[in-house]
């Protein structure tokens, strides 16, 4: 069997007679990739595996109620660089331009004339201040 190159190191390797297409050296390294990629495409397509994962993590959280504020005390590094790291995403964030409630795209450009906007139903809306509604051309001007 020929040497191949490993999908997440690229280092060549051998593959074992019994996986002939093998594309993952034996690298713990390599594995975990391997098996990280598994499991995040399994949860995209098994709604059933994604529900489990959901159940598993949320009773460890239950069995582990310190475990974050734990790690934070014996790691002060981490605790730092993430308050680093969160000023960094939220300075970031005021920068963007933030999504406003009443803020509208871009209107198409509408030829001069007189329109006619009669909403084309009055008992539901969609949006807070939005309405439907139908332009109906009464005149245009000849430009």
């Amino acid at each position: 069997m020929d040497n191949r190159w490993c999908t997440a190191c690229g280092a060549a390797f051998l593959p074992r007679a019994q996986a002939p297409h093998q594309s993952y050296c034996a690298e713990p390294a390599c594995q975990r990739e391997r098996r990280r990629l598994w499991q995040k495409a399994k949860r995209r397509s098994d709604p059933d595996y994604l529900e489990n994962q959901i159940q598993a993590q949320r009773a460890w959280v239950e069995r582990n109620p310190d475990y974050w504020a734990a790690y934070r005390e014996r790691n002060p590094g981490y605790t730092a660089q993430n308050r680093a790291d969160q000023r960094g995403r939220n300075a970031k964030r005021r920068i963007s331009k933030i999504a406003k409630m009443d803020a509208s795209p871009a209107a198409p450009v509408l030829d001069a004339g007189i329109y006619e906007l009669r909403p084309l139903d009055k008992e539901t809306f969609a949006k807070m201040g939005v309405w439907t509604v139908q332009l109906t051309v009464l005149s245009a001007s000849s430009a």
